[in-house]
């Protein structure tokens, strides 16, 4: 990015987090499906569920978790976006002596400072339910690094939603089937406890390998080939959704 590019995104971005501090809702309606889950499956069905490890469910479901929680939190960007686009806030920008990849990136950078806020509340709360972890500052590092290229990837996939969508509720309806897809994983069970279609499946999806990852990032263990599948899963998304969201961007304010 230029200098000017910079500074554009900078303001833009001081814009749209103040309209999130007005109305920090937002962030909590994000953290409280996460939270209802943990709350659900640790007191509820937690003890009937055998992961085959000697580690406590929260500990095991955690990481899942964490992916639902952005993936619930991207679903706002995809709605901001869709509401500047029908309220004539990009047209006013087109006339205005500024960077237009700044607006694109000012949504994007938004997303993610609310995505780790929303997911600093949930370990907060995972915490107070018994979560516990020996992992490393370094580790810690790499978990967060994960999450954040996870939420990057899944908000140029919101963009693209939200800079394509006919109705508000098309904006965000996108993200259902990535909040979905946790369940269809290892997040709450082995998948070698599943059908062989489905196990197939889980096992052969971007979202295992992640929570694969960052479980064992947790538990102090050896990450294995886990972490290059899953650099390679949120590379790729990136780089697909990246390119799509700025074709589609150009299509709208040509």
């Amino acid at each position: 990015m230029t200098t000017a590019v910079l500074g554009d995104t900078r303001v833009l971005t001081g814009r749209s987090l103040r309209h999130i501090l007005r109305s920090p809702d937002t962030i909590i309606t994000t953290a409280v499906t996460p939270v209802a889950l943990m709350l659900l499956f640790v007191y509820v069905l937690g003890g009937a569920i055998n992961t085959g490890t000697d580690e406590s469910y929260i500990n095991y479901m955690l990481p899942g978790i964490l992916l639902i929680t952005i993936a619930s939190g991207v679903a706002y960007t995809s709605y901001r976006l869709f509401l500047d686009l029908q309220g004539g806030i990009f047209e006013r920008f087109q006339s205005m002596p500024i960077a237009r990849s700044s607006v694109l990136w000012a949504h994007v950078l938004t997303s993610l400072v609310a995505n780790l806020v929303s997911v600093t509340i949930v370990v907060g709360v995972a915490l107070l339910m018994g979560f516990r972890t020996g992992a490393s500052v370094g580790a810690w590092v790499a978990v967060a690094g994960i999450l954040v290229l996870f939420t990057l990837a899944l908000t140029w996939l919101a963009v693209v939603a939200g800079l394509s969508a006919k109705t508000v509720d098309g904006a965000s309806a996108f993200s259902y089937p990535l909040i979905f897809l946790p369940f269809i994983s290892s997040a709450f069970v082995p998948t070698e406890s599943m059908p062989g279609p489905v196990a197939w499946f889980a096992e052969n999806q971007p979202v295992t390998s992640i929570v694969d990852t960052v479980r064992a990032l947790f538990a102090e263990q050896p990450v294995g080939n886990d972490i290059w599948v899953a650099l390679g899963w949120l590379v790729g998304i990136l780089v697909v959704a990246y390119a799509s969201a700025v074709a589609v961007y150009r299509r709208r304010i040509s």
